[in-house]
């Protein structure tokens, strides 16, 4: 990432990735033969399967099983325009949550400091 992107606003960002196309990713020249093609999906398919098994494997012992199931889900947004859809969802819930997380904070914030500046204007 430049810096140039880390200081792009959050809104940008994702109007920004909401305007990429949706579809396949593979080279030109995979495209341009079907058997090819379908034979990159289904390859493409079983990596990311695979992948998220082991995620799923993973969410009740010790290791980053969501981490590896979006990994996965990531492996699939190359290939196929349902996990794109997916990973965009995942995405924007992502930014809403954080942006509620550092809103309830600051507001946690601002009645400490009222709190206190009550407490000493006594």
């Amino acid at each position: 990432m430049s810096a140039e992107s880390d200081e792009m606003p959050l809104g940008t960002r994702e109007e920004e990735a909401a305007d990429k196309p949706l579809g396949s990713r593979a080279p030109d020249f995979i495209k341009a033969s079907r058997p090819l093609h379908m034979s990159w999906r289904a390859g493409i398919f079983l990596v990311g399967l695979a992948i998220v098994v082991a995620g799923v494997i993973m969410l009740p012992l010790p290791g980053p099983g969501w981490l590896v199931i979006f990994a996965g889900m990531a492996v699939w947004g190359t290939e196929f325009v349902w996990a794109q859809h997916v990973l965009r969802w995942t995405k924007r819930k992502y930014h809403e949550g954080t942006r509620w997380l550092k809103e309830r904070r600051a507001a946690r914030k601002e009645r400490k400091r009222v709190r206190r500046e009550a407490g000493q204007g006594s």
